[in-house]
């Protein structure tokens, strides 16, 4: 995978800032590598800036950028736009990790400049996330490929119309992830547990059994029904978490369906 550099990232809030952890633990993408635009910037940029990345510079450097990473909040973008046109070199290649935000939209911002769209997870930042990668140029898919496979589980999707269902279910998905483990944090204490016994616990078991569904490979229902016994304690939780027509099925579709909608209404 080739990736052409320098890299301008624009933005380096929550999601840019663990996509600047990942390059630093995979080293795919080095300070010097990198400018960095963003009027806040926290610890991340900073340790970066001072390692060698360019933080803030005029708009008179931008033009060296041969990547250019929006990661600004999608409300905020058409101003990010007005800013970078006339400041960019003529073959720079984007990629969006803005929901919402389609290829049509940027193409049209950024005209004759490869688009891609990636859905990042948060996970990036330990250098093991998941992204999904749409592009509609063989160079735009090139270069999303370049920044993200070496630090994610990436998933090329045929079309942009999925895009918004990847963000539905892994570009928030981790958030479902941590809620539930909140709830059973919150059930262990309302059954006995100390604070820090159920904390332990709830997080030492999201933690294993995500492991054992990694190494393993095994469907989901497989591992269930190694845990679950006939007649037993997790059969009797499940008859609750699993009920027909009113249980986790149905809760996490609805779930994913707010998500996606929001999405589409973020573009």
């Amino acid at each position: 995978m080739s990736l052409a550099k320098p890299i301008l990232l624009v933005g380096a809030g929550a999601l840019g800032s663990s996509m600047l952890k990942g390059f630093r633990i995979k080293g795919h993408v080095k300070p010097s590598d990198l400018m960095i635009l963003d009027l806040k910037p926290g610890e991340e940029a900073l340790a970066y800036a001072a390692d060698g990345a360019e933080l803030n510079p005029l708009p008179d450097a931008w033009h060296k950028a041969k990547t250019i990473i929006l990661a600004v909040k999608p409300q905020g973008w058409h101003a990010v736009a007005q800013i970078l046109n006339g400041n960019m070199d003529r073959d720079a290649v984007f990629v969006s990790v803005m929901a919402g935000v389609t290829t049509a939209q940027l193409s049209q911002a950024f005209v004759g400049h490869p688009v891609a769209r990636v859905m990042p997870t948060t996970g990036v930042a330990t250098g093991k996330g998941v992204a999904s990668l749409y592009a509609g140029t063989p160079e735009a898919m090139e270069a999303a490929r370049g920044l993200f496979a070496p630090m994610a589980q990436t998933v090329e999707l045929a079309s942009e119309d999925q895009v918004n269902s990847a963000t539905a279910v892994s570009g928030s998905g981790p958030a479902y992830v941590y809620a539930f483990v909140r709830a059973l944090e919150k059930a262990g204490k309302a059954n006995g547990l100390s604070s820090s016994h159920a904390r332990d616990l709830a997080r030492g078991t999201l933690i294993s059994a995500a492991r054992l569904l990694d190494e393993t490979g095994e469907e989901p229902d497989a591992l269930i029904a190694k845990v679950a016994s006939p007649g037993g304690t997790t059969e009797a939780a499940l008859n609750v978490l699993c009920a027909p027509g009113a249980g986790l099925d149905e809760l996490i579709l609805a779930s994913v369906d707010a998500a996606h909608k929001r999405s589409k209404e973020l573009g």
